[in-house]
């Protein structure tokens, strides 16, 4: 097995991801009730299709971040960090009111699987960001990182997919290189959709109507320009979820904060950090103002052109 994957030697293997965790909605108002919940546009989706969307406050900042996909049967998975599951379901569950939904938590286990792994587990070659249920749960088609075909999958416990465990961090890694963000429970209620690109990678619909935060989401894409982004880090220590960076410019305050960040195959850490713009012509230090140096990695996808 290739521990350091490019795309002429794509790994396979499954690995069981415990920082994953899953929400079930169904009824007959479950896509209504997510549309007026969700930063992207549930009701146009359609069965098998999976999109990223956000969960802010009135104040436009991201609680959760998902995976949303609506189940070719029924109903709509969402896949968000596990330490933030329970404090999202209890919140969501305030918001339905008298709505004909019901929200739960599936006795499904998430995992990761890369390559043949996928293949094998979906029964059929997805394109990304589609979904097939299988007889025992889901599996969905990610975007690809670094080269790698990845899946993600909600199954059952006693069913667990086939294939070799994958190197140690390797998911992970793969994860922090596509640039979609996770909000975890270190970092909720730090960003606004757009300071971690989600937006970029599709989790933002502008066209649709309101959701808890809409107004500053919106005021934030269309007045005035965006001073903070999330950018790819390269360390040689360390780094992870809510740790602060620091610009040798300016170093009495944060520069940035992580968002995830892995142990990269060749050594050292990798990591993605939403950063403000007007700082990365300086040097940059993670943990504090004289901690280990960061390098500027290359993003998968481009930003705007007043933000490059």
């Amino acid at each position: 097995m290739n521990a350091t994957p490019t795309s002429s030697a794509p790994a396979n293997g499954v690995q069981r991801l415990d920082d994953w965790a899953l929400i079930h909605a169904s009824g007959d108002d479950a896509g209504s009730f997510l549309q007026g919940q969700l930063s992207n546009d549930v009701l146009g989706m359609q069965p098998g299709e999976a999109r990223w969307a956000g969960y802010c406050t009135a104040k436009g900042r991201l609680i959760a971040t998902f995976l949303v996909v609506r189940q070719p049967g029924g109903g709509y998975l969402l896949a968000c960090s596990a330490d933030l599951q329970a404090a999202v379901l209890k919140r969501l569950r305030m918001f339905v009111l008298r709505a004909k939904c019901q929200l739960s938590e599936p006795a499904w286990r998430v995992w990761g699987l890369l390559g043949a792994a996928g293949v094998q587990a979906a029964g059929v070659p997805l394109e990304p960001m589609r979904a097939s249920a299988t007889s025992n749960g889901l599996v969905v088609r990610l975007p690809d990182s670094q080269g790698q075909p990845r899946w993600l999958a909600g199954l059952s416990e006693e069913h667990p997919p086939l294939g070799e465990p994958l190197p140690a961090g390797l998911w992970s890694w793969l994860e922090v290189c596509s640039g979609v963000p996770r909000v975890t429970a270190a970092t909720a209620e730090a960003f606004v959709p757009q300071m971690v690109n989600l937006e970029l990678v599709g989790g933002v619909s502008f066209k649709k109507g309101c959701y808890p935060g809409q107004e500053v989401v919106a005021r934030s894409q269309y007045r005035g320009t965006l001073k903070r982004r999330a950018l790819l880090w390269h360390g040689e220590a360390p780094m992870a979820a809510g740790q602060e960076v620091f610009s040798a410019a300016d170093p009495g305050q944060p520069a940035g904060m992580v968002v995830l960040a892995a142990p990269a195959p060749t050594g050292g850490w990798d990591a993605l950090v939403e950063t403000k713009l007007d700082a990365v012509s300086a040097p940059l230090h993670h943990g504090a103002p004289d901690g280990p140096a960061l390098a500027a990695r290359p993003l998968p996808y481009a930003l705007p052109a007043d933000a490059a």
